[in-house]
């Protein structure tokens, strides 16, 4: 990266992409337990299914810097774990492990075979594995078959050998399977076509005539090579391969699904094929045929099947019959293969069957589901059919087999897993007023598609909600001993009282426990063995069996602020004095001789929990108002001496000593939380021997002054700071590195941990008159997502100009349309059986060719939280862009514009005409009112609101359009982009227009003139897919290969454009290499792995930068980040480079490349890798911190700041 760049930018990850490519299982961590690892784009996600709760909970997630093409489970003969092969595309064989006591993958073998990309000859496409772990094969689309002897040397580890050559040129390959040979040599499957003869013959002839082959590779363990043992003809329309069990499990050989059949083959048996069954129904076609798109073969004792599935998403049940001898023992001879209709589950990408019966579906769309067998589909109710009605040889007819599709009877859906792929769009408003804004995204497919609303949040569920009598200020829970398990008391301090309830089968005031109740309560404590503490304004009272000792305030003087732990108390007096008492070994408490006089009236106090086998807290934390924190030891021979001090920049309103886990030390650290009146929180390091105070890291929470309450979450220590809404400060699960989330839910006055048979980790909160008991669940997930259903693929949306509304365009191709569903169903002469209606969100839309399903849809996602109006395009006409646009011939009266095109076909592209619908909004924004439609050429692909008028981009043309009382009047007109306009930007009188193929064009408008000039445009034909203007000369897109780009426009050259008067030179410019006079120069680039669907230059937190977010195709979210100073560039410039070097990606692929991937990367630091810096083992991050001349806290503290300032 030329470090002589004017403009750099961080990029981070707010949330990772969730589309699935693949899913594997297998017994990763060498326990009984299955566990599933997924791959999405660069990131391999190992889960742990919970069969007990139905529940998938992710344990970790690691970035591997280069794309995931495959992966394989494997284990050696004899051992019970398994191994991970990975396909990149980094030219290497990668197998890795899970190692569960580091939580992390490690590397074993990193194998060089070829060049790194995805390119037709390097293998990495397909990867198959020997069943019994002997070998592997990797083999590319075309030509190139490696395989891999694997097997464990005398020290019992992994060994791999070198790679045995397969090779065929001119051959395809378009699936592979490895067969199920018991301990025999291995074999492998492929589907190939041999394309010579046909690539050498013009006629034609040749390729009518080719036929696609079955093919066994066999590998001969003795003499170490590979051979091609066998070969047969398949249907031409075969594309997959399932293996079938064999040694003693099965009789061998593959599954072969083509379109509308699938096949048995093996070499030594013959061919059994069934019709793949087809729907039944009114809006069904008969005559469409159906292929299998994904499925799984799962062993029971003595038995196997397969769950294969149609691109309906239907589920179908295969199985095959073996010949019996005399005795009734299978002979291992087929005698006929077996399918029936099972259930309809989301089209998946991957499936998999867990032992513990669940059945996990990858979606290729849409949230991932996980399923519970109820029962086998061993019944008779439905129909099954058999290979005896249908001839072997793939060229002959037969007559089709249909079924009525149902709702789900084998499997129960128990958890659905949040997942926004595909994301088409999002945005970002503030629509109800919280401190942060909202993220507002539309996703999804068909029937499956949402509209989902994030918000940064933990989530929380609510336990109970209880009415008070007053309005208490304060709440507690106390244990009786130390040994119970659970709180015993909640206490409640009024400003007139204290009230005390017990907490069992129901939860109720109770008077005789002690507890002075006629006053207001500062503190509780479990003391000792079996005391109990209750600090109030007038004294301390220490209840213990039975008896009660009260401690009285001096005269005049009342106790201001208190804090206890089960061995210590501490007292601050109205006087400034601070009062300090130990437990003695006959468990009552001593006052220490001395008091403390402090400088100003202290605010609050904190002493830390007694350490592990200590009898004390050393330290004693004191908040003053005159805006300082002092530690004072607590040490015999020291007692209350100051040991450090702080300055704040206001008067703290509370104090926390805890200890949490912490990712630099690696192990635990003493921690001072801190909470400002004016809503700041700070968090210190505490160093336990000295009491210095080091490392402070600041976070505004809200206008209200802070509280800070000890609690327990998922095991760990974590803090909840109450101020304008709850927070929660906690240890990441996986990174360790300190997260403070906001939590979704009602603003707090108060907050305790509470733990009940019930509820073991809860807390409890007031807030108002209410008593809340609630706990967390997950600290995974920090984006909340609410998810309100659309009915077709959404392509487009807009926000109403003032209400909080949004208006989505969905379109679905090959789709029927709501009209010509109605007309068959009601058609006369259906059968009974057939006009039965699927809900489409399971079933999915009766398809037709050429046809088009769409509508536009008012959805208020604030207080009605659905969809208002739906308005259904007739004509076979699809929405394809909208826009709201204020009129000035209307008075500036707001209109939302609708683009559509007729009879669309995508590739090549075509449609018979475009349409641009008007409507006025009816009732504040919540109906629509059509008013007219205007004819074009083409589809209008973009439309913009620009100066009171309305401007369009038909096909290649740029124009501007005003409202008539019929249709829309052409006013300005002229040739913008070589291709299609797919985009408009617009500040001022200048328009940024983008091409699908040729980038991004400058263009002025010129009033007096009527006249539309391209001024600038550039030098790299990118296919644009967003676009947003940073800055009145830059501009900031994406394209259609995953790129993230920012062009600048040179300023002489924009400051002509604008000039008064300029239009006739412009006009008349001499163009430069048939493009426009002048080019826009690049700033940055960067290469984040997934097609970018929406650019906005917005901020994410409350009082945060303006950043770029950017959302990405597989439901990515990911922001750019401006650096201000040259300091901070340098500094993660080479953390970036001694990150490269010593965490190199797991597959090996080169970082710097990767990035790269088709164009330099230049002025981007990757942010994801930095981050990488608080998983390094300490004596590398040691040693990093020692290149960049910091301390590893520093580092880390500045890697965190840059994510915590703008994103979540």
């Amino acid at each position: 990266m030329a470090t002589t760049s004017s403009m750099f930018m961080y990029s981070l990850t707010v949330q990772p992409s969730s589309a699935v490519t693949q899913a594997i299982l297998g017994q990763f961590a060498g326990t009984k337990e299955q566990q599933i690892v997924t791959a999405s784009g660069s990131r391999l996600t190992l889960h742990r299914p919970d069969p007990v709760q139905g529940k998938v909970t992710t344990t970790l997630v690691h970035e591997f810097f280069g794309i995931i093409r495959t992966l394989a489970a494997f284990r050696l003969a004899g051992s019970n774990k398994d191994y991970i092969i990975i396909g990149s595309d980094s030219g290497r064989i990668t197998i890795i492990e899970y190692v569960p006591s580091q939580n992390k993958f490690n590397r074993l073998h990193l194998e060089t075979f070829g060049k790194s990309g995805v390119r037709r000859v390097i293998p990495g496409q397909y990867l198959v594995v020997d069943p019994k772990g002997r070998a592997c094969l990797i083999a590319s689309v075309e030509k190139n078959k490696l395989v891999y002897v694997l097997n464990r040397n005398a020290q019992a580890e992994l060994t791999i050998s070198s790679p045995l050559e397969a090779h065929k040129p001119q051959t395809l390959v378009f699936a592979m399977a490895a067969l199920d040979v018991g301990y025999e040599n291995p074999i492998f499957a492929a589907l190939e076509i041999d394309y010579g003869d046909s690539d050498q013959d013009p006629t034609g002839e040749a390729f009518d005539e080719i036929e696609k082959l079955l093919v066994y590779y066999e590998l001969d363990l003795g003499l170490n090579h590979v051979v091609r043992k066998w070969s047969e003809p398949v249907d031409r329309t075969a594309s997959v391969l399932y293996q079938v069990p064999g040694g003693a499990d099965g009789p061998s050989g593959v599954l072969v699904c083509g379109e509308d059949n699938i096949t048995y083959r093996h070499s030594n048996q013959e061919a059994f094929r069934v019709a793949i069954p087809r729907r039944r129904g009114a809006t069904e076609d008969p005559k469409r045929k159906r292929t299998i798109t994904a499925g799984v073969m799962h062993k029971m004792k003595g038995a196997f099947f397969f769950l294969l599935q149609s691109e309906d998403g239907d589920l179908f049940k295969v199985t095959l019959e073996m010949v019996e001898d005399e005795n009734g023992q299978s002979t291992g001879e087929v005698k006929r293969l077996k399918i029936k209709y099972f259930d309809t589950v989301p089209v998946a990408s991957s499936l998999c069957i867990l032992k513990s019966g669940f059945l996990f579906v990858a979606s290729e769309t849409g949230n991932h589901h996980f399923y519970q067998f109820e029962k086998l589909a061993d019944d008779e109710d439905e129909t099954e059919f058999n290979s005896d009605s249908f001839p072997a040889d793939p060229t002959e007819p037969y007559t089709p087999v249909y079924f009525h599709p149902r709702p789900s009877e084998n499997v129960n859906l128990v958890e659905s897993i949040d997942s926004m792929n595909p994301l088409m769009d999002c945005k970002v408003a503030n629509l109800t007023d919280d401190d942060a804004p909202q993220i507002y995204s539309i996703c999804g497919t068909g029937a499956r598609s949402s509209f989902r609303t994030l918000r940064h949040g933990l989530e929380v569920s609510e336990i109970v909600e209880s009415e008070l009598p007053g309005v208490p200020s304060a709440v507690w829970t106390t244990k009786l001993s130390k040994a119970d398990e659970f709180d015993a008391y909640i206490v409640l301090s009024f400003s007139n009282g204290t009230l005390v309830l017990s907490i069992g089968e129901t939860v109720e005031e109770v008077t005789d426990t002690g507890f002075l109740s006629s006053a207001p309560t500062l503190a509780v404590q479990q003391l000792g063995e079996d005391g109990l503490v209750q600090v109030h304004p007038r004294g301390i009272r220490h209840m213990k069996n039975g008896r009660v000792n009260e401690w009285p305030a001096p005269q005049h003087r009342s106790i201001v602020a208190a804090t206890t732990n089960q061995r210590q108390v501490a007292v601050a007096l109205s006087s400034g004095e601070i009062v300090y008492f130990e437990m003695d070994s006959d468990g009552s408490l001593a006052e220490y001789d001395e008091r403390k006089e402090m400088s100003g009236t202290v605010t609050c106090l904190s002493l830390g929990e007694v350490p592990e086998g200590r009898v004390r807290s050393p330290f004693l934390a004191v908040g003053c108002d005159d805006s300082t924190v002092r530690i004072l030891s607590l040490d015999p021979d020291s007692t209350l001496e100051n040991k450090s001090v702080q300055a704040l920049s206001s008067a703290p309103s509370a104090l926390s000593i805890m200890a949490m886990a912490d990712s630099s030390s690696g192990g635990s650290t003493l921690y001072l939380h801190i909470g400002l009146y004016s809503g700041v929180y700070l968090r210190t390091v505490l160093d336990e021997i000295t009491g210095e105070l080091s490392d402070t890291r600041t976070r505004f929470l809200g206008p209200k002054p802070a509280k800070l309450f000890r609690v327990s979450v998922k095991g760990q220590t974590a803090v909840l700071a109450l101020s304008s809404r709850p927070w929660l400060g906690y240890s990441d699960p996986q990174t360790k590195g300190f997260m403070l989330t906001p939590l979704s839910y009602v603003g707090l006055e108060w907050g305790w941990n509470f733990s009940s048979e019930q509820c073991l980790e809860g807390m409890v909160g007031i807030q108002g008159q209410n008593l809340r008991i609630f706990s967390i669940e997950k600290l995974t997930e920090n984006l909340l997502q609410e998810t309100i259903p659309l009915a077709y693929t959404p392509r487009r949306f807009v926000k109403h100009p003032e209400q909080p509304l949004f208006y989505v365009i969905e379109a679905d191709n090959n789709v029927l349309s709501q009209s010509t569903r109605n007309r068959l169903l009601t058609d006369p002469s259906v059968v009974n059986g057939d006009a039965a209606s699927l809900p489409p969100e399971d079933f999915g839309y009766p398809r037709g060719t050429g046809h088009w399903a769409s509508c536009i849809q008012i959805i208020d996602p604030i207080s009605a939280k659905e969809v208002l109006q739906r308005v259904d395009l007739e004509d076979n006409e699809a929405a394809v862009s909208l826009a709201v646009v204020p009129f000035s011939s209307q008075e500036d009266e707001t209109f939302l514009v609708v683009g559509t095109g007729k009879d669309m076909i995508a590739t090549p592209r075509s449609s018979s005409a475009g349409f641009i619908h008007v409507y006025r909004f009816q009732e504040d924004g919540k109906e629509l009112e059509f008013i007219h439609k205007t004819k074009v050429e083409e589809p209008p692909l973009a439309l913009l609101a620009f100066q009171g008028r309305l401007l369009a981009g038909v096909g290649k043309d740029l124009r501007i359009y005003d409202l008539g009382m019929r249709q829309l009047l052409r006013k300005a007109q002229t040739q913008a982009a070589p291709n299609v306009i797919v985009g408009l930007l617009t500040q001022g009188s200048r328009i940024i227009v983008s091409d699908v193929q040729e980038s991004v064009t400058f263009v002025v408008y010129k009033f007096q003139e009527n006249m539309l000039i391209p001024f600038a445009d550039d030098s790299l034909a990118r296919w644009t897919t967003c676009t947003t203007m940073v800055d009145y000369e830059t501009v900031a897109g994406g394209d259609k290969f995953g790129n993230l780009w920012l062009l600048r426009c040179p300023t002489k050259a924009s400051e002509e454009a604008d000039e008064e008067g300029s239009g006739a030179h412009l006009a008349h410019e001499r163009q430069y290499l048939q493009g426009a006079p002048n080019r826009l120069s690049l700033m940055i680039h960067f290469f984040p792995q997934d097609i970018p669907t929406s650019l906005q230059k917005t901020q994410l937190v409350a009082g945060g930068r303006d950043v770029l977010l950017w959302s990405g195709l597989q439901g990515t979210l990911g922001v750019l980040v401006p650096f201000v100073g040259r300091e901070d560039v340098d500094f993660f410039q080479t953390l970036e480079q001694h990150l490269r070097s010593e965490d190199a990606p797991l597959a090996g692929r080169d970082h710097l490349a990767y990035r790269s991937y088709y164009v330099p990367v230049k002025g981007v630091i990757d942010g994801d890798l930095c981050e990488r810096f608080a998983l390094l083992p300490s004596d590398k991050k040691q040693m990093i911190a020692g290149e960049l001349d910091r301390s590893v806290r520093e580092i880390e503290r500045k890697v965190s700041d840059m994510r915590t300032r703008v994103a979540y």
